[in-house]
């Protein structure tokens, strides 16, 4: 049991929905799931051959210091990222940093049961959920 002010839960265990934000395999809403408020945390699940994180960029541009950095932990499998354009192998244990949120970025998991963790949030700047997320929340009945 973790002492108070903690919580622990392993990405297995966070019920997941499958295709959101375009992706081919599950989102693991860890945000919502551990009540974090400081930044955005999602995790996602796909098999080789599918869309494990969709193609976008994090550019805000009606507000640009709400853009998002974001980094992508790969947690097990291999994944293979495109950014820029550009092809980069990502086994497990890869970190992916991203401080500049208009790369175009997107991933495919490239080993069955392939898991990433995204982290992200503005610099310099609170953090507030996505209204895709607080929609999601919405609909489940939860706050986070």
């Amino acid at each position: 049991m973790a002492p108070d002010g903690v919580r622990v839960a392993h990405v297995d265990d966070i019920e997941g929905v499958p295709g959101q934000h375009y992706v081919e395999g599950e989102w693991k809403p860890v945000r919502a799931e551990l009540g974090i408020d400081a930044f955005g945390a999602n995790a996602y699940v796909a098999d080789a051959g599918q869309l494990i994180v969709e193609e976008h960029d994090e550019l805000d541009a009606a507000d640009p210091g709400a853009s998002h950095r974001e980094l992508y932990v790969v947690l097990r499998g291999r994944a293979e990222f495109t950014l820029a354009g550009e092809t980069i192998d990502a086994p497990a244990g890869t970190l992916v940093y991203l401080h500049d949120p208009a790369v175009v970025r997107r991933a495919a998991a490239r080993e069955d049961g392939t898991a990433i963790l995204a982290v992200g949030g503005p610099a310099g700047r609170a953090f507030t959920p996505s209204e895709w997320e607080t929609g999601w929340t919405a609909s489940r009945g939860t706050t986070a």
